[in-house]
Order: C-alpha cells, then structure tokens, then sequence
C-alpha cells in the first residue's frame, strides 16, 4: 500500500482538489444557461476551464508532498472537505485522498480533457451534440471526483454521474445511435448496481469504507465476491471482457470527440485506476484470482482483435481495439510484480494517448469525406497528410513496432510475463501461454491497422475526393502533438518515463536482459536512413505509373479490389467462422444475453395469468408457503 508523503499546507491542497472538481462542473453547469447558438463562445470557453484545470492537475503532479500527519484536517492521508454544520453527519464521507497513482492520473485526464476540447471548437460544428460543453466539463470533473476520491461511496456517486454523461455524449440521431447509447447507460447503469454489493461486502468485512485503509484477503467466499463485483465496474468503465460490448457500438454511433473522451481516455484511464486501486491496495489475491484476470486479459486481447479484423466500419474497428488493448493493462496487473503494475499503467496512458488520436483521426477523415466505411474510401495520403502521418504512427504504436510507445509498454509486459514464470505456482507454469496469446493479439493488430491504414489513405483515391483537403489547423494540431507524444515515449521510455512516472507508483525493478528504448531507437533511425540512402542511390524513384490497358477502356476504378476482403479468408476458417457466427448471434453479448433472458422470464410468468381461479389460489398457496419458509 503506498504511503501518503511529503508535507503542504492543508488549506492549499484542500482549495486545489475543490477547485479540480468544483471548476469544470460548476462552468458546465453554467454553460447550460447558454443558447446553443452561441457555441463558439461556448467552445471557447470549457476550452479556456479545461486548460485552467490542466495546470491545475500539473501543479498537484509537480508537487512534492500532500498531506502532513498532523495537519488537523488530514486523516490516514486523506483530506476531509467540510459540508458545514447543517450537514456534518454527510462530510464524514466527502473524504479525498492524494497519492502517486492517482496524482499520475489526474495529470493525465486533465491532458487529454484540453487536447480533445481544442479538438472539438472545429469539429462540433459539423458533428452536433447538444449542449456537449456542458456534458463535456462535468465529465472532466466528476472524473477527478473519482480519482480524488478516498470514500467508496463518494467515490460511487461521481463513478455514477459519469455513467449519465457517458449516455449524453452520444446524439439520438437515429434508432441505431439511440440504441448504442441505451446499451450503454444500462451496462454501466447495472454494473454500478453490481458495485453497490462489493461495497457493502466491504464494509461488512472491515467497518470501513476508505480505500486507503482496506486490505482484504480473497480466499473466502465474501473477500473474493466482494473483489469479483467491484472488478465487474472496474472492466464494464474500462471494456474488457465480457462488459465489453457496449464500446464498439458506441463508438461506431458516437461523434468522434466523445469517443475520444471517453472510451478512448477518461473511462480508460478511470476503469484501470480502479483495477489498480483494487489489486494493489484493497484486496490480497488469490492464485485462482490471478488466473481469471490473466485469463480475462488474454480472451480480452484475442477476442476483440479478431473481431476488429473483420470490419468495414473504420470507427467500430477502432472501438474493438479500444477493448483489445485492455487486456495487456490487465496482464500486467494480473501479474502483481512491480514490472507488471508499471507496464500496466505504462501501457493504459500510452492507450490513451494513441487511441485519443486515432479517434481525432477518424472524425478528420469523416468530417472530410462524410464516409465511415472503409470500402468507400483511399487515397487520401496526399490530400490529408498530416492525418496520414499522425494516423500512421498511431497504427505503429497501437501494434507494438519500435520505438514507439506501444512496443515499449508492451515489451515490459512480456518481460513481466517472462518473470513470472519463475514462480511455484500453476499460474505461473502457464507463462508461455499469457506470452505467446499476447504476442499473437499484437501481430493481429498491426495487420487490423495495415488494412485500416492501406483502405484509407494508401489505395487507389476515389474521383469524387479529388477536392479533399486536409482539415483546419485546431484539428491536426492536437492529432500532432498527440503523435509526437508517442514518439517521445517511446524513445525516452527506460531513462526517463518509466523511471519517473510509473517507478514511483509501482516500486523499483530491474529489466530483464539488456534493453535500452534511446539504443533501440537510434538503431531503427539508422536502418531508415542507410534504406533512404540505398533508395536515391539505386535509382529506384525512376519509374513510371500508368494504368492497365484494356482495349482502350478505364475501368480501374470498377475493377478496385477494397483492402477488407483480403482479410476476408480469416472468417472462412473453421474457428474464426464459428467464433464469429456465434458472435453475430450474440453469444458474446452481455447485454443482449440478459435482456433475452429477462423477456423469457417475463413470458414465463406471464403463462401464470391464465384467468382461472384455482390456477391464481394456487400461486398464493406457494407464495405464502415459501414465505414461511424464509421466515423460519
């Protein structure tokens, strides 16, 4: 368990907590009172709040203590916000607490809340969510209340509120989009509920609801449950298996600055947060509960990138990595070595970083082209080439090519997994299939953004897009800084972002073997170099393009073969085609499972009403007998 360190005024950490969750929800609140007509204004404005509280957030990053011991208002750690005397039962519970993880986290979250609403001034234009500000800022503070948060319940009602603006992210536009947005509502909405129970279990089992105070042991019945349903919310906010269905739906419907706030980032960053609270603070696991997360983690990782393989929709294949990239986060916590938590938070902010992107992309390309399917698309390279480039090195980075941060994250992970292979247990001598099931969900996904990237921009362009021109600069700004953020992570990887971000959090460790993120990108900098050297040396730039003659005709374009149906032979092997005649029926869907159960059910007791009243006398009989029963 961390310890709380360092020394600050209590009054000043006290003002900025309040000012991190006060600001952005109060401004939201406001922006209400605006007409949507004024949506410059509006835009501008959470622009101008969302950067206030960035600098907030890095302030509290950068600050090198929080709470003292004796500091009359700190307790374990955490700081108490008076409610006043009218409500001084209830500020009991409104208790915050400060430590690296969730200082890291917040630093983060307040980052992508900026970069994506500089984003949005341009692209809400085309794209209309009513009163999206609004929702928008109170997203961002209730998303520090979480983070904040050392009371359960507290922590509970901003983790709820959240599950509200998640719903009103996403426009009713039609009954598709309404109904990927009740999907999600009810997903979230229940595993809230399922939350409820954990809490109450752990309250039951220690007499306390502070997170930094609890530390249960899973091997019994109650610890284990308790941690089962606090981990059901943790992976239904993060989209991991099997809560996961609701993320490719709602990105698919979603505007692009939602999906990138969202499941992109904040319910990224939020749900892993609390796998991490769960795993490293509050819970003692089990060897059975090792295994179901390292289990859940690679199902996660292969599950969801086959099913991205197969897609058309570019903003759902989007949305299906965003599923499988959880499940490294999950491998590397599920290990519980310090490497592991490391690579597990290393690997969930670069998601954030190179999955934010890829949505901004993929609302560039539709905001350009008005398209959403890959088959309709190419060529774009030229046309778009800041997007190309941005696109370009977020698909290497999501699949794990060096030196970007993707492969730096998820090369800690295998190292993790080679490690702990060296432990006694049975779950430790499965260590070869948790690596091997990583590795395969990586080279899977690299050939997903090779089909994703080729459709796009590398095939041959359409005549109707020959007017396409790259999107304004408050657009590709944030895709670039975005891009050459993962470039800088991925370099400066071992000497300076592991060491000084995520060692603090997890403890120190050593690397396996010898592997140097600066040595490794140097040697790929030259290998691009001496190829670029060969290339104008050789002469190979002389060439000449001309289309296929045919007798005299033109028809390339008719002729075209979309970069999808390549991958169209996967679906026709015997696993995959099952797996994915299972899954177009649903199989794999939680929520259409329930609610087809809940309507036999309902059919089900609706054969009880049958009009004849001996049939009804007969009911109550049974009920007042199995009434009796409980009773005694």
């Amino acid at each position: 368990m961390n310890e709380f360190t360092g020394i600050v005024s209590g009054f000043s950490v006290c003002c900025m907590l309040q000012l991190l969750i006060g600001i952005p929800v109060a401004a939201g609140l406001l922006l209400f009172l605006v007409p949507e007509k004024y949506l410059n204004a509006k835009g501008i404005a959470a622009l101008l709040v969302n950067l206030a509280v960035f600098c907030l957030a890095l302030r509290l990053f950068f600050s090198s203590g929080l709470m003292s011991a004796g500091d009359g208002n700190a307790i374990s750690g955490c700081i108490r916000i008076s409610a006043g005397a009218v409500a001084s039962d209830a500020s009991r519970y409104i208790i915050f607490g400060i430590d690296n993880l969730s200082r890291l986290i917040v630093a983060a979250a307040g980052f992508f809340a900026f970069i994506i609403s500089l984003y949005s001034l341009v692209y809400n234009k085309i794209n209309k969510v009513r009163n999206f500000n609004s929702w928008f800022l109170i997203t961002v503070g209730c998303s520090f209340g979480a983070l904040l948060s050392d009371n359960l319940l507290l922590f509970l009602t901003f983790w709820g509120i959240l599950g509200i603006t998640l719903y009103m992210l996403i426009p009713g536009r039609n009954e598709e989009s309404s109904a990927a947005a009740k999907k999600t509502l009810i997903l979230i909405g229940a595993s809230d509920s399922i939350m409820i129970i954990g809490i109450a279990l752990l309250w039951w089992l220690t007499g306390s609801l502070s997170m930094n105070s609890i530390s249960v042991p899973t091997d019994n019945t109650p610890g284990a449950l308790a941690f089962l349903t606090l981990l059901a919310g943790s992976f239904t906010k993060a989209g991991a298996f099997p809560f996961h269905t609701w993320v490719p739906d709602y990105t698919k419907d979603a505007p692009a600055s939602s999906s990138s706030l969202l499941p992109a980032s904040l319910d990224k960053l939020l749900g892993i947060y609390l796998l991490a609270r769960l795993t490293r603070d509050m819970f003692i696991l089990s060897q059975w509960l090792t295994f179901l997360l390292l289990l859940t983690g690679v199902i996660t990782i292969t599950g969801a990138v086959m099913m991205a393989l197969i897609q058309h929709n570019y903003k759902k294949l989007l949305g299906y990595h965003a599923v499988s990239q959880v499940g490294y986060m999950i491998l590397g916590f599920g290990l519980g070595s310090p490497i592991g938590i490391a690579a597990g938070l290393f690997h969930m902010i670069n998601h954030a970083i190179y999955k934010s992107g890829l949505f901004l992309a993929a609302g560039s390309i539709e905001k350009q082209t008005g398209k959403e399917d890959i088959d309709d698309l190419g060529g774009l390279s030229g046309a778009m080439p800041v997007t190309f480039a941005a696109t370009l090195v977020f698909s290497m980075s999501i699949s794990g090519v060096p030196p970007f941060n993707g492969f730096a994250s998820k090369w800690m992970i295998y190292q993790g997994i080679i490690d702990f292979g060296n432990g006694p247990g049975f779950v430790n001598q499965l260590w070869i299939v948790w690596l091997g099931l990583a590795v395969l969900g990586s080279a899977l996904t690299l050939a997903s953004f090779i089909k994703l990237t080729g459709g796009i921009f590398l095939s041959r362009r359409k005549q109707e897009f020959s007017g396409i021109r790259e999107v304004p600069a408050l657009m590709w700004i944030p895709m670039a800084v975005l891009a050459l953020l993962c470039i800088t992570f991925g370099v400066l990887a071992t000497n300076l972002i592991v060491p000084k971000l995520f060692t603090p959090v997890s403890g120190d460790f050593v690397f396996t073997g010898f592997w140097d993120s600066t040595f490794v990108s140097i040697l790929v900098l030259i290998s691009i170099l001496l190829g670029i050297v060969i290339y104008l040396v050789s002469g190979l730039k002389r060439f000449r393009r001309e289309d296929s003659f045919i007798g005299g005709e033109r028809i390339q374009d008719q002729a075209a073969y979309p970069t999808p149906e390549y991958y169209k032979t996967i679906s026709e092997m015997d696993f995959p085609a099952w797996m994915y005649d299972k899954a177009g029926k649903k199989w794999f869907d939680i929520y259409d499972l329930s609610r087809r159960f809940v309507l036999w059910l309902s059919r089900q007791f609706s054969l009880a009403h049958d009009g004849v009243l001996s049939g009804y006398a007969l009911w109550v009989f049974a009920g007042l007998i199995i009434l009796l029963l409980v009773m005694i």
